[in-house]
């Protein structure tokens, strides 16, 4: 087994003896799908953190009370295992679904739901970039944290002025200030009408009302999706001032702080399951997965140290392995194995999420032992034989990463991969021109990155829904406005959906026995992220983005806001932040920390 602990997870053995070292404790960040604690020893004389922890202290138990239930309820179910991305649970659900009962929705069906995807993914991440990772860079967290920093960001013009209208990098500072800044308020009504985008296609949000498996119960006419298109252009001209303001941005704090790419920064591990189905080529038989999978219009991939090691879903199905390492839960080697094959006869792992029983065992919280209610799912790569601690890089990262390499993607020049890059072309709208952007291959995977691409894959989903509108509306003219395939339940049967939630990889593997759920597990991106240490003491991709950050913040100790530290979790889009306690130094309690609004008036601060 090779030594997966690389720079950016050393051992923190030798930080132990040092007379500086803190324990400063976040515990909760509270997140709409549970609780985040980061727990970190940091060494202040060397301004590094030493050592992190990353804990879940909430269990969820889905993959328990699914089981004797009716597969057809499985999307209805899932999908509230979020409040945030419950629609990526019901699709990714729905596509496991299809798999199993052997059924293709016609081609529009596929087209409505690639829309309404779309614009979750356009909604979900306006909302958390600029309403929530904004205030980390915004004027009065710059001001409390980097005083120096702001005072060259007032005097630093920017350079793409001209295309969002403000002048300096002090100025979009100021305009990303919670509820005073005028970029702020402004992509709060973006997410108004890309929330009604995605109801437009699948019903309500979160828990979508049109969305089956076999199809979707939406209406399709010409005025639904001129509906939807109105909205896609007012957002597409809303695209073209924000990519080159957080460009401008970005590139800033690189400038203005040397050393800044390591924030954050770990070894280039990425996984991305694909999103976008083609109906020309998708028919959810597992047989064809490998073909049907790289037509996705974001390819699937894993990248290992910056390569490109696989483009195929069976391949990165069968190699998923979910390992309990530091965990509150009991192995399952001498349960039930429910899979033995796959449909292709390929032999499948005990230790794969369709053969995997839930045992929990509640304990109490000790570094040295057990401390998290995550599990650690990792990717087997052969040709290593190493246990990969694959992340996200808050979803938007891999996808483009992968689909970058693979060059596979080519949407009639809305969007084309080209090998080293994605170029991402946004027509004519109201008041500005047509604009290509190209997100180009990061020499890192650190937190300024993974910021960047959420913003350009923000583009990329505009001018993706430009893609998809026009086939729909071809679908339309051409009089197939068929949206649903009937089936029937067969009394044993297995299936698999891959996607991508809003913050990464979602997978859903299902088994059917007696018409019933035998055994059911979803797999979203926070456990890929925020594992623990694994079987090997490999550390989870948050601790290991956080583990020896240098820290540029510029309070001590005493008023410490763990700024660096935030911004490296945050980067991965761990759902929405609304509290954080602190703690400092031998389990004492030295200050509490309550800061939802941060920057809405200096009065609500601590």
């Amino acid at each position: 087994m090779v030594d997966l602990a690389t720079r950016r997870s050393a051992s923190p053995s030798p930080h132990k003896a040092s007379p500086n070292l803190v324990e400063m404790n976040w515990d909760p960040i509270t997140r709409i799908v549970g609780s985040l604690g980061i727990f970190t020893k940091i060494d202040f004389e060397n301004r590094q953190v030493a050592e992190c922890h990353s804990t879940s202290s909430i269990f969820r138990g889905y993959s328990i009370f699914m089981k004797g239930k009716d597969p057809r309820d499985s999307h209805f179910i899932t999908s509230r295992i979020c409040g945030i991305c419950g629609d990526n649970h019901a699709t990714c659900s729905v596509y496991a679904q299809n798999m199993a009962y052997s059924i293709k929705p016609p081609p529009l069906a596929d087209w409505i739901i690639n829309l309404g995807e779309a614009a979750e993914y356009m909604f979900d991440h306006n909302i958390f970039q600029d309403n929530l990772v904004g205030v980390d860079f915004c004027e009065q967290m710059v001001k409390e944290t980097n005083p120096s920093v702001w005072v060259k960001a007032q005097r630093t013009p920017a350079r793409n002025s001209d295309a969002h209208g403000y002048r300096t990098i002090a100025d979009i500072m100021t305009a990303l200030n919670p509820f005073s800044g005028e970029f702020y308020r402004e992509t709060l009504i973006v997410s108004r009408y890309t929330r009604e985008m995605f109801s437009l296609m699948e019903g309500r949000h979160v828990h979508p009302s049109t969305l089956y498996p076999g199809g979707v119960g939406t209406v399709p006419s010409n005025q639904l999706f001129t509906e939807y298109l109105t909205r896609l252009v007012r957002y597409a001209e809303f695209m073209k001032k924000c990519v080159p303001l957080h460009d401008d941005l970005f590139d800033f704090f690189y400038e203005a702080l040397p050393g800044y790419e390591e924030v954050g920064r770990r070894r280039i591990l990425l996984g991305c399951w694909g999103a976008f189905q083609d109906p020309n080529y998708c028919d959810y038989n597992y047989k064809h997965m490998t073909d049907w999978g790289r037509k996705m219009f974001v390819t699937p991939g894993v990248v290992v140290d910056g390569k490109l090691v696989t483009t195929d879903l069976v391949d990165i199905n069968l190699q998923i392995r979910i390992l309990r390492g530091q965990s509150y839960y009991e192995d399952w080697d001498n349960c039930e194995t429910f899979v033995k094959t796959d449909p292709l006869g390929n032999p499948v792992d005990q230790k794969h999420p369709w053969n995997q029983t839930t045992i929990p065992r509640p304990q109490k919280r000790d570094f040295d032992k057990n401390y998290s209610w995550v599990m650690c799912p990792r990717w087997l790569d052969k040709s290593s034989g190493d246990h990969l601690p694959l992340d996200t890089g808050g979803g938007a990262f891999a996808r483009l990463f992968s689909t970058a390499l693979a060059g596979l993607v080519d949407m009639n020049g809305y969007v084309k991969a080209t090998g080293d890059s994605v170029k991402i072309n946004l027509p004519k709208t109201a008041l500005k021109p047509a604009v290509e952007f190209e997100w180009k291959v990061p020499k890192w995977s650190n937190a300024i990155e993974r910021d960047r691409a959420r913003t350009y894959f923000q583009a990329y989903c505009a001018a993706a829904a430009y893609y998809f509108l026009e086939q729909a509306f071809t679908e339309i003219q051409a009089g197939r406005t068929k949206t649903f395939t009937p089936f029937e339940v067969p009394d044993e049967a297995i299936g698999c959906g891959f996607h991508e939630a809003v913050r990464g990889v979602l997978s859903h593997h299902l088994v059917i026995k007696d018409k019933k759920i035998a055994n059911y597990h979803p797999y979203p991106p926070t456990p890929w992220n925020a594992t623990p240490r694994d079987d090997f003491g490999t550390p989870g991709p948050y601790e290991d983005a956080v583990q020896n950050t240098p820290i540029f913040e510029e309070n001590g100790p005493d008023k410490f806001k763990g700024i660096d530290i935030m911004r490296a979790v945050r980067s991965f889009d761990p759902c929405l932040p609304c509290g954080v306690h602190m703690y400092v130094g031998g389990g004492k309690t030295v200050k509490s920390m309550h800061s939802p609004m941060f920057g809405a008036s200096r009065k609500q601060q601590p």
